[in-house]
């Protein structure tokens, strides 16, 4: 039976009292938990740990660690995705995280603009990094996706990593096709980190096309219909990540990390 699962921002160790906030807190009142109900804990960057807890309050709650270890990071996708309507930008923030998304970058595309409400801003960031939280909590993961601010087009391409490029567009290629070719000489270790970029509301408009394809970002797609992005980001993600597990690269889920203490190294990222 899979434990309890929290995220923890602060750096721990097993053999330490790790003190919980607020929302864990309450959490675990809602669930009546005793002390001594055994519980996971992770910190979004690969490190786990399980311990009981001891200490319930109002505001915070303590948990003493009896083991920890670190979970290497899955190979690297990055989505750039469209700032659109705020509640379905958080949806979209959950499920990008449960698929293991390396980073997240919101995009001001032109057709961005028409959109009202508009997820944005630093205050809407803080709110899809809690969204993401959460969906860590019952993902079994170990990786939160790294939030980087709003950007411009030409921002997002100059901060994407060197490898594999994809646009979502319904005139390109399919994406199983196109992903196959690009994966097919890979070899272990070897992994590219793989970037998909997906357009607003209404699509891309061609000058935003050509500057992605002049970049290098292959228009592909994912069938005959039009899709929401918040759909076409998650059908992407799930592609990609599905064929990167039939050549066996999948990184390791919490029920599979290894028991003893490892040191906490970080994972690769693209430039912020």
């Amino acid at each position: 039976m899979s434990l309890p699962t929290f995220v923890c921002t602060e750096a721990f160790e097993a053999g330490q009292v790790l003190t919980l906030g607020e929302d864990a807190a309450h959490h675990m009142r809602v669930l009546r938990f005793d002390i001594g109900q055994r519980v996971r804990v992770l910190d979004g960057q690969g490190r786990t740990g399980e311990g009981t807890v001891v200490r319930l309050a109002k505001r915070n709650a303590s948990v003493e660690l009896e083991s920890a270890s670190y979970v290497e990071p899955p190979p690297a996708v990055h989505v750039i995705v469209p700032i659109s309507d705020r509640d379905r930008m958080l949806w979209l923030a959950e499920k990008t995280t449960e698929l293991a998304a390396t980073s997240w970058r919101p995009v001001m595309w032109r057709r961005s603009r028409s959109v009202s409400p508009r997820g944005e801003g630093p205050v809407f960031s803080q709110k899809v990094g809690a969204r993401m939280a959460a969906a860590l909590e019952q993902s079994k993961g170990a990786w939160l996706p790294v939030v980087y601010p709003d950007a411009t087009l030409e921002r997002a391409i100059a901060a994407a990593p060197d490898g594999v490029r994809f646009v979502l567009d319904a005139g390109g290629a399919p994406i199983a096709r196109v992903l196959s070719a690009a994966l097919a000489t890979v070899s272990a270790g070897g992994v590219p980190a793989i970037t998909i970029a997906v357009g607003p509301e209404g699509g891309l408009d061609e000058s935003e096309l050509a500057l992605l394809g002049e970049s290098g970002f292959r228009p592909v797609s994912l069938g005959h219909t039009v899709l929401r992005f918040e759909t076409a980001a998650v059908a992407g993600l799930a592609v990609v990540r599905t064929a990167l597990a039939a050549l066996g690269f999948t990184g390791t889920s919490l029920d599979d990390a290894p028991a003893a203490d490892a040191p906490h190294t970080d994972g690769g990222s693209a430039d912020g």
